[in-house]
């Protein structure tokens, strides 16, 4: 196991849901002994239910980045644009699929429909983390068969964010290419950006799922799984831009 994989146990371990369990479960070891563990065992499950709501998710995307659609017109302005991998699944014997997870195929989705009214060639980026092959072969093979959209690039060598901008330069930088579109998940478009921009990319953001506070509706207000999976993503990616804005003080 190599420090890739185990930073995706840390996630995995430390976010809800599994951290919230961790905390409940400690509560209650400590309500054996003291009535305080069970104001911990309800803060916990509160805090659980509240981030299971779609309207948090929300909430705490708009704090990462503001909701914002992509500029067409600008976007065509562009020399490239770049999809970056959001993550595989074991694959199916059965169903013959690519491999790829949710957030990926909902960006090649997205970026399809980029690079058809942009008519911008495209560069696919990601790596091999843990089984499988590497996510850009599978997301170029998806491209092509289910869009008939072959990308003109394929990075398969980067193992996260700031691997997938350095990665893209060095590919890109051969043909000129510095104005890129983005496209990632609206919950880690700031990030992405900022490595993007620090390789040296002029980058237009194009975030998949963009919606601000003004959308909410009621059932928005209704916990479940959907709503406790983007509230992770979300503050995951509220720790890596803390960590990120820490490393840029360590280094300034």
């Amino acid at each position: 196991m190599d420090w890739f994989e185990v930073r995706l146990a840390l996630k995995s371990v430390l976010l809800p849901p599994v951290g919230l369990l961790l905390v409940i479960g400690a509560g209650l070891v400590i309500a054996r002994r003291h009535r305080a563990g069970w104001y911990v065992v309800v803060g916990a499950l509160a805090t659980l239910v509240a981030l299971a709501m779609p309207a948090t998710a929300i909430l705490l995307t708009t704090l990462l980045d503001p909701p914002s659609t992509v500029d067409v017109a600008a976007a065509r302005r562009a020399q490239a644009l770049v999809i970056v991998g959001g993550g595989g699944k074991l694959r199916s014997a059965v169903t013959d699929d690519d491999g790829l997870g949710r957030l990926s195929v909902e960006r090649i989705r997205y970026g399809a429909r980029l690079a058809r009214l942009t008519r911008l060639p495209v560069l696919v980026t990601g790596g091999t983390v843990g089984r499988g092959g590497p996510e850009a072969a599978a997301m170029a093979h998806a491209l092509e068969r289910e869009f008939g959209l072959p990308p003109r690039w394929v990075e398969p060598a980067a193992r996260d964010t700031r691997q997938s901008a350095e990665l893209s330069r060095q590919v890109l930088q051969k043909g000129g290419a510095h104005r890129i579109v983005l496209v990632v998940h609206a919950f880690d478009m700031k990030r992405a950006r900022l490595e993007f921009e620090r390789a040296g990319f002029e980058v237009l953001s194009a975030p998949v799922g963009a919606m601000g506070a003004d959308t909410l509706r009621w059932p928005d207000f209704i916990p479940g799984v959907a709503g406790l999976e983007s509230s992770y993503f979300a503050l995951y990616e509220l720790l890596a831009n803390l960590l990120l804005d820490r490393r840029d003080h360590a280094m300034g």
